[in-house]
């Protein structure tokens, strides 16, 4: 955190509670910019060994929340008191470490990070780092070389299955592998309290559990409060004691776990309206579709980097009309596949590919191709830095591009509004990017990617960081959407109950890069 109000003294809480010891305590907090002002003043307590899951709505004020807890909004008033003993570290950055695992390959102030970047080797020279350097770097920042930090660092590596990783270019990482990067990286510096933001999502199955069983045995062996922001509140772990909801940008007063189960309400088993449904349905279909049987078709396909093969002779077709499910542990290849379609990897133009019966190279433009393909992925999530309105952000995918460099007509201009209508985002229309929540970002580019009625839909991890309601209207709007002719889609999700009911074919990639079918 580069804000210097983190490198505050952190000065003992006296306050205490029938015996329970305060270690953050906000008191009718208000921030001195008003842009930074919650609906109400803010009050937050957490005290010695509670375990708090903040949850709430995309854009309800989540992340607003946390960063007046870690001090980059600063209080007009009282200021947050923090009391991290047994920790004697002085500084209030030493004490609390904010994750938001974002899917950035640099650092969280990059903004040289561009599309295409993760798949060009090219960008490899000598000064690349490595996992396993940057990793022994965070290590040796983080404290003195002592038996027992290395048995922690050793223990980490395992759960997380990291060894194979440490001599891979960081560059070269997928999503869920940058999480896990970048978590080992702050364990290392013994934080007092350790907030993550989402660290669950992009993560496969086993990963999520081992996460889940290495916070647990950290808050049992070691002085850490835990602090979890999560959408998904069906991911919210065992250890966590208390939940803090946020709402319409109001702190709500802290709840047990077990009283905030008892006011959960179920989630609608549709959420899209009827009108919406239809209006989807109805709506024209363009004069210059393809119209091809094989939309997708690979032959003998391998993608290697170095000496580590990603795909290993992959052969692989998709029909018109069929709706596909791509699984696989982090780092088998998925994003990887996905680029070749979308021929954001420069080895794309060396394999066996052939899209709407066109076969890679032959003559067709790939931006002709790309005007048939609607996209989304957390690689682009991570490319679109620019602060522009989100209506614009919309608009470029009618162009195919990251930024927006022709100005559309204003009937492109309503297109892009009825599909912003269609994800929840009316009146979001000129709100810059960069304002928006995360989750409310991710809603913005798949109107993106529906925004051009596509033949083939290729989304990559689309529903990370949606609430529970938003997943289920995207669910809603991807079903709605494939009922219509001539569309297919390919889908890559770790939470088995993020597909919609549409899929029918699924496939699974393996370490090995072998291929199962069903």
């Amino acid at each position: 955190m580069s804000d210097s109000k983190l490198n505050q003294i952190a000065h003992p809480l006296p306050s205490e509670r029938d015996g329970e010891r305060f270690i953050i305590k906000i008191s009718n907090g208000i921030t001195r910019m008003p842009a930074w002002r919650m609906a109400e003043p803010v009050n937050f307590e957490t005290c010695d060994g509670e375990h708090i899951a903040i949850v709430g709505e995309n854009g309800a004020g989540k992340s607003m929340l946390v960063d007046i807890i870690v001090g980059r909004h600063p209080l007009l008033m009282q200021e947050p008191q923090y009391d991290f003993s047994p920790s004697t570290k002085p500084l209030v950055s030493d004490n609390i470490k904010y994750i938001t695992f974002r899917d950035s390959y640099g650092g969280d102030n990059d903004r040289t990070y561009y599309l295409q970047q993760r798949w060009n080797q090219q960008e490899i020279d000598a000064e690349t780092p490595t996992v396993g350097s940057k990793l022994e770097e965070a290590y040796h920042l983080a404290g003195d070389d002592t038996p027992e930090r290395r048995e922690l660092q050793k223990h980490i590596y395992r759960l997380f299955n990291m060894e194979h990783l440490l001599d891979k270019y960081i560059i070269l990482l997928s999503s869920g592998e940058l999480r896990k990067f970048k978590l080992a990286a702050t364990l290392f510096s013994a934080p007092r309290v350790l907030i993550m933001d989402n660290p669950f999502i992009g993560l496969d199955a086993e990963t999520r559990q081992q996460l889940k069983q290495l916070l647990a045995s950290l808050t049992r062996e070691r002085a850490l409060q835990i602090i979890l922001v999560l959408s998904k509140t069906d991911d919210i772990p065992d250890f966590i004691t208390h939940v803090v909801e946020v709402n319409n940008m109001k702190v709500l007063p802290k709840k047990t776990m077990a009283e905030y189960r008892a006011t959960q309400t179920p989630t609608p088993s549709r959420v899209l309206s009827k009108e919406k449904e239809q209006a989807i349905l109805q709506l024209p279909y363009k004069d210059n579709e393809y119209n091809t049987h094989e939309v997708v078709k690979m032959q003998k396909v391998s993608i290697r980097y170095g000496e580590r093969t990603i795909l290993n002779e992959l052969d692989w077709t998709v029909n018109n009309g069929e709706r596909w499910a791509l699984s696989g542990q982090n780092g088998s290849g998925k994003s990887t596949l996905l680029s070749l379609v979308c021929a954001d990897n420069p080895q794309s133009y060396a394999c066996d590919i052939t899209l709407f019966d066109n076969p890679r190279g032959s003559g067709e433009s790939i931006w002709d191709i790309k005007k048939h393909i609607g996209y989304v992925s957390p690689e682009m999530h991570r490319a679109y830095q620019r602060d522009m309105p989100a209506i614009r952000i919309v608009a470029s995918g009618l162009k195919d591009s990251v930024g927006l460099y022709v100005k559309p007509d204003e009937k492109e201009y309503d297109i892009c509004r009825f599909w912003m209508n269609i994800f929840g985002l009316e009146g979001l229309e000129d709100r810059t990017f960069l304002k928006l929540s995360s989750g409310e970002q991710r809603l913005v580019l798949l109107a993106r990617a529906f925004v051009k009625d596509p033949e083939l839909l290729i989304l990559d991890e689309p529903l990370h960081g949606l609430d529970n309601r938003n997943r289920q209207l995207v669910k809603d709007i991807i079903n709605t959407f494939c009922q219509r002719r001539n569309k297919t889609m390919i889908m890559v999700t770790h939470y088995e109950d993020e597909l919609p009911s549409c899929i029918d074919h699924k496939k699974r990639l393996a370490q090995s890069a072998s291929l199962n079918e069903k």
